[in-house]
């Protein structure tokens, strides 16, 4: 896999010197052949997770417009139990919401134990866009890197286990897909004015992600750099991390499922031998 994790604060980040393409050995249809194992196996962890209840899963996702999100949780989370499961979409704060701290309408959409979370867009909002566009002051929005470290790291004390997917697309990738929007009447909506005015803002959005990555890339919350130029790729990428990530708590949630399966065993017992 060609693909960079970063999970010590501070580290450089130089997006780049980061391929947004597979590397070229890729195949597309042993990937494919790869997706469907996986999805099996990420199916048998969630069945596990839930049952066990001693973890949640938060999947973070993150990237410019276009760079497959949506997408994303299309083509993973579809080999995923629906029970259990929740996507939350962060746009434009509401007006309630603006009257609370950054991080209380992320809070409440935290993954309770036995659940998995993905988050299409996030609290990395509020060091992007707003940094970009100027929406709150710089030593407000610099404050906030400090704010996500102890709130990812207060989840992951609670059995959380945060994973961030930075999805990098390249801007000739980027201009394709959104031309392409605007040829499908199904996808329209999906496309505003506003899109290609972000274009304008690359290198600031570039420098945006890159201290974003440095500054919340810790061991218990690190991210993922996805090459998302093509889709197959980029979703294999996001389910082996995802799996990989999962199967070294496969044993103890079948411990604690046998645990509670003895026990129910013995009070179906004392039921019947009560009667």
């Amino acid at each position: 896999m060609d693909f960079i994790t970063i999970d010590k604060q501070g580290e450089k980040v130089k997006l780049d010197s980061i391929p947004t393409e597979p590397p070229k050995k890729s195949d597309r249809d042993a990937a494919k052949q790869e997706l469907e194992a996986l999805g099996e196996e990420l199916f048998d962890l969630q069945d596990l997770l839930w049952g066990a209840r001693m973890n949640s899963v938060l999947i973070v996702l993150q990237g410019r417009d276009t760079a497959g999100k949506d997408g994303t949780i299309k083509h993973v989370a579809g080999y995923l139990n629906p029970r259990g499961v929740y996507v939350s979409s962060f746009g434009v704060p509401t007006e309630e919401e603006r009257e609370h701290d950054f991080l209380w309408r992320i809070h409440r959409h935290a993954p309770r134990k036995g659940e998995l979370a993905i988050f299409n867009r996030s609290h990395y909002e509020d060091v992007l866009v707003v940094r970009v566009h100027g929406l709150v002051p710089e030593s407000l929005w610099k404050e906030r890197y400090g704010h996500i470290r102890d709130f990812e790291e207060m989840l992951a004390e609670h059995g959380t286990i945060i994973l961030k997917y930075f999805l990098h697309i390249s801007r000739e990738e980027q201009e394709q897909r959104l031309l392409a929007r605007e040829q499908v009447p199904r996808k329209a909506w999906k496309i505003n004015a506003g899109d290609w005015e972000d274009r304008e803002h690359w290198d600031d959005y570039t420098q945006a992600y890159e201290e974003a990555l440095s500054r919340t890339s810790t061991k218990k919350a690190p991210w993922t750099i996805v090459p998302a130029d093509s889709k197959w790729y980029r979703n294999l990428v996001v389910a082996r991390s995802l799996v990989e990530t999962l199967r070294p708590y496969r044993q103890a949630w079948q411990d604690r499922l046998d645990e509670v399966g003895v026990r129910k065993k013995a009070e179906l017992a004392a039921w019947r031998k009560g009667r």
